[in-house]
């Protein structure tokens, strides 16, 4: 990992108009990074690079188009002349019954949360590699990827793959001083998440239901999350890399 100070750091961050992305973006400004958002929502993007301040600029992206990646990247580092961390947090949600589950919600799954950050991850590794000292590269998985959990196997399958694909990464991309680590959340109180429970029957018992599931008594906030992307992107980390790191409050330790 390089040893510029954090305010000469440059990292960019996908999904980052609403939910955990806005709160991980918010945080690296905090720590003194540059950071670039994205995300389709012009509104949203511009609003929320305004509310970051001068530190922050907003690429819209559907990181889905071809070669969206690399024009995303190549943008990034033309707003602030490097790129050292990128957060791959974009992602969509799937439920459904397995078996009536069609072909084509299996490939806009996979092409939303494998394919476009597998290029993204790739992209930015290049720019990083040129640049010559190094880099962070963080997923953003899930706890899916590791637990089987009844309609959510579309939605885990992709997550599993960019597991599988941060371990792979971490070790091509070490000679280079690039190091690429994965943040696992469990049920995280997002804007999705209260979407979700607001269409359920009784929502104050399902939410009840769901933190009681886990060891440590409720679901996670945003902040959970960012906190040990904010770790993992920080000098700190420097000899981790290849890991996955659960926040979800012990539920996988059961």
């Amino acid at each position: 990992m390089n040893a510029r100070a954090p305010h000469d750091r440059v990292a960019l961050v996908t999904g980052a108009t609403s939910g955990i992305g806005v709160v991980i973006a918010g945080q690296l400004v905090d720590d003194g990074f540059r950071v670039v958002v994205t995300g389709r929502s012009h509104a949203r993007g511009s609003a929320v690079a305004e509310a970051l301040g001068p530190r922050a600029r907003f690429v819209a992206a559907d990181l889905t188009a071809p070669g969206a990646a690399t024009q995303t990247v190549d943008r990034a580092v033309a707003a602030f002349g490097r790129l050292d961390v990128l957060v791959n947090n974009a992602a969509i949600d799937h439920t459904g019954d397995l078996l009536e589950v069609s072909e084509e919600a299996i490939r806009e799954t996979f092409e939303t949360n494998t394919f476009a950050p597998m290029q993204l991850l790739i992209a930015a590794a290049r720019a990083m590699r040129a640049q010559g000292d190094g880099g962070a590269i963080i997923n953003i998985t899930s706890r899916l990827a590791s637990i089987g959990v009844p309609t959510m196997g579309v939605y885990s399958a992709s997550k599993g793959a960019m597991l599988a694909f941060t371990k792979a990464a971490a070790i091509d991309l070490a000679q280079f001083g690039i190091r690429v680590n994965a943040v696992a959340p469990g049920m995280t109180r997002t804007p999705l998440y209260q979407e979700w429970l607001d269409g359920l029957p009784d929502p104050e018992a399902e939410a009840r239901r769901v933190a009681e599931a886990i060891p440590m008594g409720r679901i996670a906030e945003p902040e959970d999350v960012a906190a040990v992307v904010r770790f993992l992107a920080s000098p700190e980390a420097a000899y981790l890399t290849g890991t996955s790191i659960p926040v979800e409050g012990g539920y996988l330790a059961k």
